[in-house]
């Protein structure tokens, strides 16, 4: 096994030591660029990813679940209008033969509307562990793990935060619902 930093990361001279490293950071980096035609070089045709964000709604699979290509590309869009300034750090990597494993920083700004919920115009910085699995240099499986009431209390949708955003959240709703 494998191991990078953080230091590493930011410094841009990360010698990958495996295939599978060098998968995860440009799995990573798609992220960050929003490059969706990536999607189809990087992620296998029977790719699923668990990750308490995924909605119910507009993305394949069930909520809490990305099925595809296709959902995977729906869920980044979905992603990326919530939060325009998405940004994944890894902070550190493991990596083997068909697995990688790293602990992420991510940082975002809710500035665009997020499951019917108008912006809040927070900003969320939270950190989660996301674990690949490969197959045939390509992502098969992504689990990723993080504290979901910690982004929910960054957002000030916990209580007692949101009892202060009650009004700016009632009018954003009330011009999402006029915009349509």
């Amino acid at each position: 096994m494998t191991m990078a930093t953080q230091t590493e990361h930011r410094a841009g001279h990360v010698q990958p030591a495996t295939e599978s490293e060098a998968t995860a950071r440009a799995y990573v980096n798609m992220w960050n660029d929003r490059d969706y035609a990536a999607i189809s070089r990087l992620v296998s045709e029977e790719f699923v990813m668990y990750d308490p964000a995924a909605p119910a709604e507009g993305v394949t699979g069930p909520e809490g679940e990305v099925h595809g290509r296709e959902g995977l590309q729906q869920f980044m869009e979905v992603i990326s209008t919530a939060f325009p300034d998405f940004e994944v750090t890894i902070l550190e990597m493991i990596s083997d033969e068909d697995l990688a494993m790293y602990e992420v920083e991510l940082t975002m700004t809710h500035d665009g509307p997020l499951g019917g919920l108008p912006p809040t115009g927070r900003r969320v910085r939270i950190r989660g562990a996301s674990i690949l699995h490969l197959q045939d240099g390509t992502v098969r499986e992504h689990r990723f793990h993080t504290n979901m009431g910690e982004t929910a209390d960054q957002l000030g949708l916990t209580f007692p935060q949101v009892i202060g955003q009650l009004p700016a959240l009632a009018i954003g709703k009330l011009r999402l619902s006029l915009s349509r």
